[in-house]
């Protein structure tokens, strides 16, 4: 078995168990604890009102990138349901410039493959850190190339919680998937608490330096950034277009520092987070948001579609 080992992160005990990456949480529980909290969220924004023009001028170095959007299905569907779903994208125009990946369980990725409009790729959800072997229910990077699937989510906040993942594992995988062929979505964010004593970008930096330290600049423009609050995850909260511009603009700015001016501007920065068919041109007229990573709404033919082609809002 091959694992990527990133000479950069820091040493791991002797004791530790041979994937440290991975430790003991509590469970489901671990992912609602930030959130039941009131809907008033904000990200204080010193001097900077909610008009577009105060959204333009936080921007850093706006993206360059091709508008992106990720569909997220998690774990829903079935036989009936995601018929029904790929019909309606099917039938759905996309009229804007913009690149869209559907990322589907990893059972139905072979039916939907073959039904779906090749105007949408397909990613998985999930692979492992490294080569196949005696690892149950994982799926290697080159199971997903060997069958002809681009993309992969690595670093979703459900896996962070729940699976336990950490950020030198996350970045571990992104490297090995990287080196297998494979596009990255590469999830970044933070809960509400870390929110609320103003650590988002610190937390944000910590969950990227991971990746930084096992990938060269060239591998960047295999990773798309995805930053999705974890506190506005399936909960219908939506940081405001204020929050995720300075947020992105944050991101930006650090890519320049760790990696390299070029690689910030050609980086492609999602945002996700209970996006939707209503909020999508608002978020997309910021330079510095690049696409979305759509969870719910992306179950919604016509509300992906929309959502897909908010990207002309986008300049």
């Amino acid at each position: 078995m091959s694992i990527v080992s990133c000479a950069a992160t820091a040493a791991v005990p002797a004791a530790a168990p041979r994937f440290a990456g991975l430790r003991r949480v509590a469970g489901p529980a671990a992912l609602n604890r930030d959130v039941e909290q009131p809907s008033a969220v904000s990200l204080q924004v010193s001097g900077r009102s909610n008009s577009r023009a105060s959204r333009r001028c936080v921007a850093t170095m706006a993206g360059t990138g091709r508008f992106v959007v990720g569909g997220n299905w998690k774990c829903n569907g079935n036989t009936a349901s995601i018929q029904k779903l790929v019909q309606d994208l099917n039938a759905g125009e996309i009229t804007a410039d913009v690149e869209v990946i559907c990322a589907l369980p990893m059972i139905y990725l072979p039916r939907v493959q073959s039904t779906l409009d090749r105007k949408y790729a397909l990613s998985a959800q999930n692979c492992w850190v490294g080569a196949g072997g005696a690892f149950t229910g994982e799926v290697a990077a080159e199971m997903l190339v060997d069958n002809n699937i681009p993309w992969v989510i690595l670093g979703h906040s459900e896996r962070r919680a729940l699976i336990g993942e950490s950020d030198e594992f996350i970045g571990q995988k992104v490297a090995y998937a990287i080196s297998k062929g494979l596009s990255v979505m590469a999830c970044i964010g933070e809960t509400l608490e870390e929110r609320e004593r103003g650590d988002t970008l610190n937390v944000c930096r910590r969950q990227l330096q991971a990746i930084v330290n096992c990938i060269s600049p060239a591998d960047w423009a295999k990773v798309v950034i995805a930053y999705e609050p974890v506190w506005a995850i399936g909960t219908g909260k939506v940081a405001t277009p204020v929050e995720a511009q300075e947020t992105h603009a944050g991101i930006r700015k650090y890519m320049a520092e760790a990696v390299s001016p070029a690689v910030a501007s050609a980086v492609r920065i999602q945002y996700g987070g209970s996006v939707n068919a209503g909020n999508c041109e608002e978020l997309a007229r910021c330079e510095d948001i690049d696409g979305f990573l759509v969870g719910g709404a992306s179950l919604d033919g016509a509300a992906f579609v929309t959502i897909c082609n908010s990207a002309r809002f986008n300049n």
